[in-house]
């Protein structure tokens, strides 16, 4: 079974290696030799090093108190969530399934061998408490594919103990650099191991992907076969930095932004991590309306196929996140009710209800993420990012382009409120505004992509819809919430339970919705009055 630590540390070199009296370290009381552990480690990764290229690390090791499979992915600079299963000869089913947005079908094999003799020491407090361990590494680097070569090198490690104060390295590296050490330049000991070991000839080897480079850009891959052939493509070229110039670098610049969040965010949903679904979500929507918005810059022969898987995972995903916030809007309202007014065993059928549904959506999440259409989809995007299916208009200043498609789409939704606000409260006004909600967050979308071109207007739309947005979305949260409640209280009736309380709740949702669309008129007349385009 693998369990998850957040791993703090710090990587410095010297030209001696040699540590300074950290006594004097503000906080530390005394230093603890722990004696030299032998540690060797085979670090597994794809022929194109796919893992490596984002900052991923997974390896097999042996020695010291944690020999077993770790798989590291990077969090914020120098921090970084390490996931650990025992040791076995084989990678572990669970660890292969948390890399697999970014390996897809491609066979993961050992690439660089580590042997280190690392020499430990322990920081401790005036309480004899653990603040850091601070190690001296002597590192011996092998190359196993290709014909790479071998490196050799020593350098200090800094790891904060668990749920220590992160300030406190800060008070360890001005030591450290009073003495003449230096932080490292590689952010990893696989990092530095594979620019080291790299062939001399890169013929027929796979080199190092360059620092903070995309973890798909350039891979081969291809569109499927059943996409609609291509119209004639113009030439992509950003400038060097990677700064957007055209309007259609802007539009591929959001799209490469979700491509990488659906990537990042896969480990995070199988592990059902708080929030991961949502966020995953909002990418695969946030990518379809950026494909429907900008159809005069991306070819929609290219991807209108793509939208269509787009639209099936938002799907799949939906079915875990619908549950997930209708449970806390129904468990905070039951909450807030007067214990007089709560009969019968309420919060337990909520809670049972909401944990049958979740196991049962995360379940069917699982095979989906795992699935051929998936994986293929990830594929696709990649293949659209590498060969742009660009079209004239994407050359064009993104101003004038990037303005005119966020205008476009306001104009949409303009109708679709207007629309909504001239029928009576009902059915038929409930979709209209759950209508009007969708194409709230296309012109929002559409917004943020304009937003690094076009500045303090773009971002005001984006405010703008976000308001909107939560408005509609309390009301359509409503509509769902009382549907729900329908259901439970019949459950409950049917079995001899008291179904008041679902009353109660109901007419609270009933209120809150009538709150949203008595409110809807003013709201959007402000923003129509207002929106800068």
């Amino acid at each position: 079974m693998a369990d998850t630590k957040r791993e703090i540390e710090r990587k410095y070199e010297s030209d001696d290696a040699a540590l300074p009296d950290l006594t004097r370290v503000r906080g530390v009381a005394s230093v603890r030799d722990r004696g030299v552990t032998h540690l060797d480690a085979t670090y597994h990764d794809t022929a194109d090093l796919r893992l490596a290229a984002s900052s991923v690390t997974l390896r097999r090791r042996t020695g010291g108190a944690d020999a077993g499979w770790h798989l590291k992915f990077p969090v914020a600079p120098g921090v970084r969530d390490e996931i650990r299963a025992p040791l076995s000869d084989t990678l572990p089913d669970e660890l292969a399934a948390l890399i697999r947005s970014r390996v897809r079908d491609r066979d993961v094999r050992p690439v660089v061998r580590l042997r280190s003799d690392r020499d430990v020491r322990h920081l401790l407090d005036d309480q004899d408490r653990l603040l850091a361990e601070v190690s001296v590494d002597t590192v011996h680097a092998e190359r196993l594919t290709g014909e790479g070569g071998e490196a050799r090198w020593t350098e200090i490690e800094v790891e904060l103990a668990d749920d220590g104060d992160p300030d406190f390295l800060d008070k360890v590296e001005k030591r450290l650099r009073k003495a003449g050490v230096r932080p490292s330049a590689s952010a990893s000991k696989l990092a530095r191991a594979l620019a080291e070991t790299e062939p001399a000839s890169a013929s027929g080897t796979a080199s190092a992907p360059a620092a903070g480079s995309s973890a798909h850009e350039g891979a081969p891959s291809t569109p499927p076969a059943t996409a609609p052939e291509a119209a004639p493509r113009h030439k992509h070229r950003p400038r060097p930095d990677g700064t957007p110039v055209t309007a259609g670098d802007h539009v591929l610049a959001y799209v490469r932004a979700q491509r990488d969040a659906l990537v990042e965010l896969d480990p995070a949903v199988r592990q059902d991590v708080p929030d991961a679904v949502h966020r995953m979500r909002v990418a695969t929507r946030r990518l379809r309306s950026t494909f429907r918005s900008f159809r005069s810059v991306l070819d929609r022969t290219v991807t209108d196929p793509v939208s269509a898987d787009l639209k099936w995972l938002a799907t799949e995903l939906g079915a875990d996140r619908d549950q997930e916030v209708l449970a806390e809007r129904l468990t905070q309202a039951l909450g807030r009710l007067p214990a007089d007014q709560v009969n019968g065993p309420v919060a337990e059928r909520l809670a049972a209800w909401s944990e049958a549904r979740h196991h049962g959506a995360h379940h069917q999440l699982l095979a989906v993420l795992d699935s051929r259409r998936h994986l293929r989809l990830l594929d696709t995007l990649d293949a659209l990012l590498a060969d742009p299916p660009l079209r004239k208009k994407a050359a064009a200043r993104p101003d004038k382009a990037l303005a005119k498609a966020v205008a476009k789409d306001f104009g949409k939704l303009s109708r679709l409120v207007e629309h909504a606000l001239e029928l009576p409260p009902g059915t038929e006004r409930d979709t209209a505004l759950h209508e009007a909600r969708k194409k709230t967050k296309r012109t929002r979308y559409a917004a943020e992509t304009a937003a690094p071109a076009l500045g303090g207007p773009a971002e005001e739309a984006v405010r703008d819809m976000k308001a909107l947005q939560g408005l509609l979305g309390d009301h359509q949260d409503s509509v769902m919430a009382r549907r729900t409640l329908r259901e439970l209280a019949a459950v409950a009736h049917a079995a001899g339970e008291s179904d008041f309380t679902y009353g109660v709740l109901h007419a609270g949702e009933a209120h809150r919705a009538r709150a949203a669309e008595e409110a809807l008129p003013e709201a959007w007349r402000s923003i129509s009055r207002e929106f800068p385009f």
